[in-house]
């Protein structure tokens, strides 16, 4: 199985960029599909969902307006666009697969892609 992420390099504030995560090994229509990140120094976030069985996106308030989160079933491809990018965007980025019924913490994950960077600039 591998989750393999691109898209990320440098932005300047307020610009957009979309992450992808293009999947080998399993379906994507079979998980839910999530985006975390981790700045230097915390904890992962979660950034939100594809979720498996109705394709829709969760997202919590904090990434709510700016990300947004979709999927490509037939490519195997989960995106997340950010819009409106602020430094404190700066971030590894991830995509994971799961199959648990929850899908907010990184635990309930079995899958991670390696994570891709995404800097800001003020």
């Amino acid at each position: 199985v591998q989750l393999q992420a691109s898209g990320g390099g440098l932005v300047q504030a307020g610009g957009s960029l979309r992450l992808s995560c293009t999947a080998s090994g399993v379906t994507i229509r079979s998980y839910h599909m999530g985006w975390f990140r981790q700045a230097p120094g915390k904890e992962r976030e979660f950034v939100g969902v594809s979720r498996r069985s109705s394709g829709t996106s969760i997202l919590p308030d904090s990434m709510k307006g700016r990300f947004t989160i979709s999927r490509d079933n037939a490519k195997n491809t989960v995106y997340l666009q950010v819009n409106s990018a602020r430094p404190e965007d700066t971030a590894v980025y991830y995509c994971a697969a799961s199959s648990s019924v929850q899908f907010h913490t990184p635990t309930q994950y079995a899958y991670w892609g390696q994570g891709t960077q995404v800097t800001v600039s003020s």
